[in-house]
């Protein structure tokens, strides 16, 4: 087949005007085009009064040779590449060992499900709780009941992911489209078929929930083995091979080989790994805070007269600002139509993230506003030293939002003013158990607050009343993606810990739901071939 890409119609086009175009384009005739298959679709909104679709498609014709050589010099015009997914080895019936994947976010999901399905039957140790039972410990502590530790935003089956928009899209270079055997998955486990197509796919906290529920159930029926409430504690090491290791439960297990997928939140085992030798290095992060405006205004200044047009749903932004002071600022993990949740995973510690469902449909839009931060400059001196900033961070949200997990909170136009609030506008906080109206000048170094203050106005020019003063500012934003890096080298293991593959966001090798599951493939594959003494 041919892909066929850029090719551009109008946001309300007829039905019949996207085999109109493909004709045109290729420059044949209706007898010659034997299908059309949908590969993507996305939209061009900068102008928002001539909204364009924008179509990927595959397409079966006539004389398919001849119309290449014809198209030879346009991109746009090239074969459909082969995403079918290979699995590079199968298990023997007498494996004698059995690999760990510890952690079950997404990028322990994936990597346990691919070598469950290519037979090697993994043992998978998650610290937190199964998906629902871990969903009622985070809602309850939403609605002020106590903190679990181990049972949060960050900790648990799915991962931080599983309390976001679900989003399905990255940047990721991904050249083996392992990116579609992400997609091809979570369909299978009851994802809306329509992750396939869309330029930004999203599935929402309460879909995730089953799917995640229905891959558990996946690994396991293919003789893989989870273990909830299992957090490992030490590693066993010989000369810097893994043996073993040790649990929370007081158990020991053997293992040669083990993926380390445990999440960018995962500190005291940081800590662990750092005592016992594994080489980490500090990497940048971003802190900030949540920004919430009405979802309708930002519809409005995206879409104009197409708000609410069931193609384009609720807006999102992605913006950017480079400040005279050197910083970078930038929007992260936007919410359309969604909430600002508490993310804590540590007794007396206050953090945020946004959070939507399937449908976008709450008043709020919410988005991350974060300052880029780097080691070299913020928090030099050692490898865990990001760490001790956003404990300390977050320990300050705790203190000036009252102690009792409520998160300092500032209007817009106050904190532009650099004046603390007192009352709320029209924009009402979505993040519970609660907010303190406050001064968030009290909460990041003064190097956030100016760069924070310089790039509001700047996205006011992109998204006219980005910085209305009802707007609200809550805090603290501090858990954007690790702080650290748990370097490997081009085998996937540790560069100084064989048999352990650091993997996924908390080793620093992923940014979200897709490039985790993207990862856990990557590293799942080098498992199994170094299992079997074959390298990639």
């Amino acid at each position: 087949m041919l892909r066929l890409t850029e090719l551009r119609l109008p946001l309300n086009h007829a039905e019949d005007a996207l085999e109109k175009a493909v004709l045109d384009k290729l420059k044949i005739s209706a007898d010659k085009l034997l299908s059309i298959e949908l590969f993507k679709r996305g939209y061009d909104a900068r102008n928002n009064k001539d909204i364009q679709l924008i179509y990927t498609l595959d397409v079966e014709v006539k004389e398919q040779a001849q119309l290449l050589n014809q198209f030879a010099q346009d991109q746009h015009v090239r074969i459909t590449p082969d995403m079918t997914y290979q699995f590079v080895a199968q298990a023997p019936p007498n494996l004698p060992s059995r690999p760990v994947v510890i952690g079950l976010g997404p990028c322990g999901l994936f990597a346990a499900l691919i070598l469950a399905q290519m037979g090697f039957k993994p043992i998978v140790l998650e610290r937190g709780k199964a998906v629902r039972e871990r969903t009622k410990d985070t809602f309850g502590f939403w609605r002020k009941q106590p903190l679990n530790p181990e049972s949060n935003v960050q900790f648990g089956e799915g991962g931080a992911g599983t309390f976001s928009d679900g989003k399905l899209y990255s940047q990721v270079k991904d050249r083996k489209h392992y990116g579609r055997k992400v997609l091809h998955e979570f369909v299978a486990a009851g994802a809306p078929d329509e992750i396939m197509y869309v330029s930004k796919p999203h599935i929402g906290t309460f879909k995730l929930v089953n799917m995640v529920e229905k891959m558990r159930a996946t690994i396991i029926a293919l003789g893989g083995e989870i273990r909830f409430s299992t957090r490992v504690e030490k590693l066993e090491l010989v000369e810097g091979q893994l043996q073993g290791l040790h649990l929370s439960t007081g158990e020991y297990l053997a293992a040669t080989h083990a993926i380390l997928a445990i999440g960018h939140s995962a500190r005291d085992t940081f800590e662990s790994l750092y005592s016992q030798g594994v080489y980490i290095e500090a990497k940048p992060f971003s802190i900030g805070f949540r920004i919430e405006h009405e979802q309708s205004m930002i519809d409005s200044c995206r879409f104009g007269d197409n708000v609410g047009n069931p193609i384009l749903g609720s807006a999102d932004y992605k913006l950017v600002h480079h400040c005279h002071n050197g910083r970078t600022v930038y929007s992260f993990c936007m919410c359309p139509g969604g909430t600002v949740v508490a993310a804590a995973s540590e007794e007396g510690r206050v953090v945020t993230n946004g959070m939507s469902q399937y449908s976008r449909h709450e008043r709020n839009a919410n988005s991350a506003i974060v300052v880029g931060i780097t080691p070299e400059q913020d928090f030099p001196g050692h490898p865990l030293a990001g760490i001790a900033l956003q404990r300390k961070l977050e320990e300050l949200a705790f203190k000036v939002g009252g102690e009792n997990y409520h998160a300092p909170a500032q209007l817009i136009g106050d904190f532009l003013a650099g004046k603390a609030s007192s009352e709320f506008g029209e924009v009402k906080p979505s993040y519970t158990p609660g907010v303190t109206l406050t001064d968030l000048s009290k909460v990041v170094p003064e190097y956030v607050i100016q760069a924070i203050q310089e790039a509001i106005p700047a996205f006011d020019r992109q998204i006219k009343g980005f910085a209305k003063r009802d707007g609200l500012l809550t805090g603290v934003e501090t858990r954007t993606s690790s702080p650290i890096c748990i370097k490997r080298g081009s085998d996937y293991q540790s560069v100084n810990t064989k048999g352990l593959y650091p993997a996924g966001e908390g080793a620093g090798y992923a940014g979200g739901i897709w490039s985790a599951g993207i990862d856990g493939i990557r590293v799942a594959e080098a498992v199994a071939l170094d299992m079997l003494g074959r390298v990639s």
